[in-house]
């Protein structure tokens, strides 16, 4: 029923490798790349999340939904131009408020379609963002 640490163990590895591969990643993006990398891990964590629903991992499922939290909240929401921006900062910081709350309503409740919501949400604004290239990329 629980795996034990050497179970766990021929992963750790993998799990190492991993880890090395996002902080050399982040370390050469550019800053339109590393918040590309910000909306892959929302998905990425919020896919976790729902396999984890489905098998009743309960401790991987509050992990995955509280990364995909701190992604939106401390990754996205946090670094909007709320001066600049204008209403455009202003809105996604309302829409990053509001999966924010449906991601705690998903994670108390076992609600496997508010995830779908939040990565049906979030799947735009990762597209938009993705087909925009900057001055600074494109000489690159």
């Amino acid at each position: 029923m629980y795996a034990t640490a050497t179970a766990l163990a021929p992963h750790a590895g993998a799990g190492a490798y991993h880890q090395v591969g996002v902080s050399t990643g982040v370390a050469a993006a550019s800053p339109h790349q590393l918040v590309l990398m910000l909306f892959d891990g929302f998905d990425e964590a919020l896919v976790q999340a729902l396999g984890a629903m489905r098998d009743g991992a309960i401790e991987i499922k509050c992990r995955a939904i509280s990364r995909a939290s701190r992604i939106v909240d401390e990754g996205l929401r946090a670094n909007l131009d709320m001066r600049g921006g204008g209403s455009l900062a202003s809105d996604l910081a309302e829409l990053y408020a509001y999966i924010s709350l449906r991601l705690v309503q998903a994670n108390l409740h076992n609600d496997a379609s508010l995830l779908d919501e939040c990565r049906r949400l979030m799947q735009p604004l990762r597209e938009a963002w993705a087909s925009i290239t900057p001055a600074a990329d494109r000489a690159a």
